[in-house]
């Protein structure tokens, strides 16, 4: 052990001084290469060379994690377009007031319409405003409405387990975001052409698979680039273009509101503009290319990075390979749940995921149960998600990972409950008035607060995954929280048809399940500072000599 510091003591003093005399020649304009031949080789990690020499964030990652993290909104829109295309539209008896007759008196709520004789009332904005509307998705056919969207959470679940082993194991990173992309579009405009609601929850489902390879593969790329220090914010940074695909889907859905397959066609045009022209311009990994042994590509990336923010490698680097054992097998689950450390960090990572998720997407799929307007609630909560993308950068770079996450949890889950309360005085003045008009905003306002802090712990969950495994496990290990994310998000929408029955029963589930999460964080190792390990074995070790201190508790790196 004492020989191997040494030797890496000895490769400092000589990089100090070769960098030394590289400078004094480019200066006096004699650069010579015949003085580097005698040189020694300098090793050092991915790690080292980005802290040390690329820099942590200079202008060249700026550029890269700004390209990587524009696909986050089209993992968005293709997300949260149910929220408009699948809608309970309003309707009105035909001929105006009292048009229908005596079979068609709109006194009560829109459930009405099933004890209406058929021709007497029609839908507002025309049959082919939603799916419902389209495909009579009311009444006894109500539970159908749901199918959808539960099927693209587990077609992303699905996809999460594909393009995590795809992205570690075969195609990298980039290339995977490339495939995600161009599946993403052609499944949205085939979803447009739908013929009935059995191919649209079909089509769903496959645009979930397609789409659940952005999330992770970006997330990964763009942390991979850059120095520690900047992990959590630049994670952060893609969470914001997330919000922005969220906001932008009111400002599409609005004008083409009178034919909801029009939203799909729209969606289905920007993934592809992004993978012809946009994506090209990225680098891949430098860590994965490591990782798989392929150094002069990394060496390439690397240097590219350091040239755009007006810096050098020195010419006698080498990349130091993580165990060549490892190499073989990236990825591979086996690897992952052969370590009993790791597997008993991704279980409780994926039980505090599941409860995140469920209330994260409940929340936001919950917005057509209020007494508001459908295109300005989803932009409210759209809107609520950027100061949590701000917040969750801020505190990330001063408080402890488990700490924001745990306390982001039990907010969400107070609102959560907290919204039961402001739901039953709101019934209990039940009818006209102000009343019920001021519960309504407060009920919003609560809710509101829950979707931030949800949100907040949503964004920090991936970044802390990112940070708990290493290299040649970590696409595989998002991906495996994305699953539990996915898997609480397929439950949420029949959590909302059942809080159109009893809203009390679905706040109490949402809260319940957020502070559960919150708890479970608690169990997990502290991560903020600690370097990016490339393999299972190098973490255990290192994390073994750090943690050496804290008696047998896998307290983490401090």
């Amino acid at each position: 052990m004492m020989t191997s510091i040494e030797g890496t003591q000895h490769h400092h003093h000589q990089m100090d001084d070769d960098d030394e005399v590289l400078q004094n020649l480019v200066i006096n304009g004699q650069y010579s290469t015949t003085t580097t031949t005698t040189t020694t080789k300098l090793e050092l990690t991915v790690d080292e060379v980005i802290e040390g020499y690329v820099g942590s964030f200079g202008f060249s990652q700026l550029i890269h994690v700004f390209l990587v993290s524009l696909a986050w909104i089209f993992d968005s829109q293709n997300t949260l377009v149910t929220i408009f295309s699948d809608a309970q539209p309003s309707w009105a008896c035909k001929g105006g007031s009292g048009g229908g007759g005596n079979w068609c008196n709109k006194s009560s709520d829109d459930e009405s319409v099933c004890g209406l004789v058929a021709g007497t009332w029609e839908w507002v904005g025309g049959i082919s405003s939603s799916t419902i509307a389209e495909w009579g998705l009311v009444c006894d056919y109500k539970f159908r409405a749901g199918v959808p969207a539960s099927l693209f959470f587990l077609g992303s679940l699905l996809g999460s387990v594909f393009y995590g082993r795809l992205a570690d194991a075969h195609l990298g990173r980039k290339k995977t975001v490339l495939l995600s992309c161009l599946l993403t579009s052609i499944t949205a405009f085939l979803t447009s052409l739908s013929p009935n609601v059995w191919i649209y929850a079909l089509l769903r489902f496959l645009n979930g698979f397609a789409r659940s390879g952005i999330g992770i593969c970006c997330l990964v790329l763009s942390t991979e680039a850059v120095g520690r220090k900047w992990r959590g914010q630049v994670g952060q940074y893609g969470f914001f273009f997330f919000t922005v695909g969220f906001l932008s889907l009111p400002l599409i859905a609005y004008p083409t509101r009178t034919n909801w397959r029009n939203i799909y066609r729209v969606i289905s045009l920007l993934p592809l503009i992004y993978s012809l022209a946009i994506l090209p311009f990225v680098s891949e990994s430098p860590r994965w290319l490591i990782v798989k042994g392929r150094t002069n590509e990394a060496m390439e990336v690397l240097n590219k990075l350091a040239r755009l923010n007006g810096k050098k490698l020195p010419k006698n680097l080498t990349l130091l390979n993580p165990s060549i054992g490892e190499i073989n097998k990236p990825g591979s689950s086996k690897s992952l749940w052969s370590a009993r450390w790791a597997a008993r960090r991704m279980i409780t990572m994926m039980a505090a995921g599941f409860g995140v998720g469920f209330v994260y997407y409940g929340i936001q799929l919950n917005v057509e149960n209020l007494d508001f307007n459908l295109y300005f609630t989803v932009a409210l909560n759209a809107m609520m998600e950027i100061p949590a993308v701000f917040i969750g950068s801020v505190l990330l770079s001063y408080m402890d990972r488990r700490l924001l996450l745990s306390s982001s949890a039990y907010v969400a889950g107070v609102s959560c409950i907290l919204c039961i309360f402001i739901a039953g005085k709101n019934s209990g003045d039940e009818g006209k008035g102000k009343n019920k008009s001021s519960g309504s905003w407060l009920q919003l306002s609560a809710e509101a607060v829950g979707f931030m802090a949800a949100s907040t712990a949503f964004d920090v969950l991936y970044i802390y995954c990112v940070e708990l495994f290493p290299t040649n496990v970590r696409n595989f290990a998002v991906s495996l929280l994305r699953q539990a994310l996915m898997l609480g998000a397929s439950l949420a929408p029949l959590l909302v048809v059942l809080g159109r029955l009893s809203p009390s029963i679905s706040f109490l589930i949402f809260g319940g399940l957020a502070i559960c999460s919150g708890i479970l964080m608690l169990w997990l190792p502290e991560t903020r500072n600690a370097p990016l390990y490339e393999t299972l074995e190098q973490q255990e070790e290192e994390e073994k000599l750090s943690s050496g201190s804290n008696s047998g508790l896998e307290l983490g790196k401090q």
